[in-house]
């Protein structure tokens, strides 16, 4: 309670509910404003496509092996899940994301990092260990960069499939 408004929605916290929507606004905004400086930020299709293969596979792998651990088991069966549909649908995002995902990596462990306790004495945000891998970078649970990962690019590719598809029709 001592980071906490009081106010509450549906059972969650108001935070709770500003950081989903926060978060993702914040990280369009800097994928868009990295590509609008960097015009050229991309890696090549060939890596891309590697990069993609060897994160599913890995992620696939983890899946197998720790089936049990219920907070890795959903978030990197999500991750999966998008991955596999941004390959398919919308493969030149990626090309960039990777990159500006690397970047926006920066404030995500100095955000994450404070709210799990690294830089204050009381933790924002707690984790059951016997569900997650335990793993930390810092006190961030691994699980959390795929998190953000999955996040991020779901919250991007809706971004570009409503722009496409609500996009006002060019007059000749």
């Amino acid at each position: 309670d001592t980071y906490f408004s009081g106010y509450k929605l549906f059972f969650l916290p108001l935070e709770e509910w500003l950081f989903f929507i926060c978060i993702p606004f914040a990280c369009v905004f800097t994928h868009f404003s990295l590509l609008y400086f960097f015009p050229k930020m991309e890696i090549s299709q060939k890596n891309t496509t590697i990069i993609s293969h060897v994160i599913v596979a890995m992620l696939t792998l983890l899946c197998f092996i720790f089936y049990d651990k219920w907070y890795t088991l959903i978030n990197f069966i999500y991750a999966i899940i998008v991955l596999l549909a941004v390959m398919y649908y919308n493969f030149e995002l990626l090309k960039s994301y990777y990159l500006t995902f690397l970047v926006m990596l920066i404030p995500f462990f100095i955000v994450n990092g404070i709210l799990t306790g690294s830089f204050i004495e009381e933790e924002v945000v707690w984790y059951n260990n016997d569900e997650n891998l335990n793993l930390r970078l810092m006190t961030i649970p691994i699980e959390d960069v795929v998190y953000a990962f999955s996040m991020i690019l779901t919250t991007l590719a809706l971004t570009k499939y409503f722009k496409n598809k609500w996009a006002t029709p060019k007059a000749n």
